[in-house]
C-alpha cells in the first residue's frame, strides 16, 4: 500500500458513532506507529480532509468532504437513486434495506431505509463499511465480482465477526458458486449476530458487478414466508436499480430475475 492509500485508509476509521478520534486511537485502528499516523494526518489537515476539535485535540472529518460531496451528487445524483429505491424495498418487506457500493476491497454504504413497522429492527450507521466475507452484500459482489479481483479478497486474513462467519476458503468458494447459479446471496449471523440478510449485484454500463441491494432482518422474524417476500422483492429491486444507474445485466443474471 502505498503513502498516498495509507494516508486515505485513515478516514474509513470515522464514523457517526466514532466521529472523533484522537492520534493513539488512531495508530491503534490502523495499527501505524504514532510518527506516521500523526504524519499523515497533518497532511490530510493542511488540505482540509480532517480538522482537529474540543480540548484534546482529537482529529474529525475536515470541510473538504462537504464540497466534494456537494459536487458528487450535483454530477452524479446516485445517491438519490439508491435512496428512493431503498425506501420503497424497505417499505414493501417491512425491514431494513441498503445499498452499498464497492470501494477498493470493502463495501460503503452508500443509502439505508427503515421500514418502522417494527419495534426492533437492524440498524445501519452513515457510511458503513461492510467486509466482502463476512456479509451477504459482499458475498455476492465476490461471486459476480472479476475472478482475480475474487480470489485477490479471499486471499487475505479473513477475520471472524460473528458465530457465523465463514473464514474457511474452500467453503467459501463453494458457497460463492451456489450464488452464481440462484442471483442472491443469504448470510445469518454472519457480520451480527442474530441478523439474516439477503442481497443481489448490482452492475454498472459494463456489466461489471459494482455493489449490492440488500435486506437485513432479526434471525427471529425470518419465517419460510417473508424470506420468499423478500426475495421476490429484492430481485426486482436490484435490477431496477441497476438500470436506473445507466447500468445493464449480464445475460446470465438476466435468466434468474422477473422481466421490469
Amino acid at each position: 500500500m502505498g503513502t498516498v492509500s495509507k494516508a486515505l485508509s485513515l478516514l474509513s476509521f470515522f464514523s457517526r458513532s466514532r466521529s472523533l478520534i484522537g492520534l493513539s486511537e488512531m495508530s491503534r485502528l490502523s495499527g501505524m506507529n504514532k510518527t506516521t499516523v500523526h504524519r499523515m494526518l497533518s497532511e490530510l489537515q493542511s488540505e482540509g480532509f480532517v480538522e482537529q476539535a474540543g480540548v484534546g485535540r482529537e482529529y474529525r472529518l475536515g470541510p473538504a468532504f462537504l464540497r466534494l460531496a456537494a459536487l458528487r451528487e450535483a454530477t452524479v445524483p446516485m445517491r438519490d437513486l439508491a435512496q428512493s429505491l431503498a425506501d420503497d424495498l424497505a417499505q414493501k418487506t417491512g425491514e431494513t434495506a441498503h445499498v452499498s457500493l464497492l470501494n477498493g476491497d470493502v463495501l460503503s454504504t452508500i443509502a439505508y431505509a427503515y421500514a418502522h413497522q417494527h419495534g426492533l429492527q437492524v440498524t445501519m450507521d452513515d457510511a458503513e463499511i461492510l467486509p466482502l466475507h463476512a456479509t451477504s452484500s459482499g458475498h455476492v459482489v465476490l461471486a459476480y465480482g472479476d475472478a482475480d479481483f475474487t480470489k485477490a479478497a479471499l486471499a487475505r486474513p479473513l477475520e471472524a465477526f460473528s458465530t457465523g462467519t465463514i473464514t474457511d476458503r474452500n467453503a467459501l468458494n463453494l458457497m460463492l458458486k451456489d450464488i452464481r447459479a440462484q442471483g442472491y446471496a443469504e448470510a445469518v449471523s454472519a457480520f451480527e449476530t442474530d441478523v439474516h440478510s439477503y442481497a443481489a449485484p448490482l452492475f454498472d454500463a459494463q456489466k461489471n458487478c459494482i455493489g449490492a441491494m440488500a435486506v437485513a432482518a432479526p434471525t427471529a422474524r425470518m419465517t419460510p414466508e417473508g424470506r420468499a417476500s423478500i426475495r421476490a422483492a429484492l430481485l426486482e429491486a436490484a435490477p431496477r436499480l441497476t438500470r436506473l444507474m445507466g447500468g445493464f445485466l449480464p445475460e446470465t443474471y438476466l435468466q434468474k430475475v422477473p422481466p421490469l
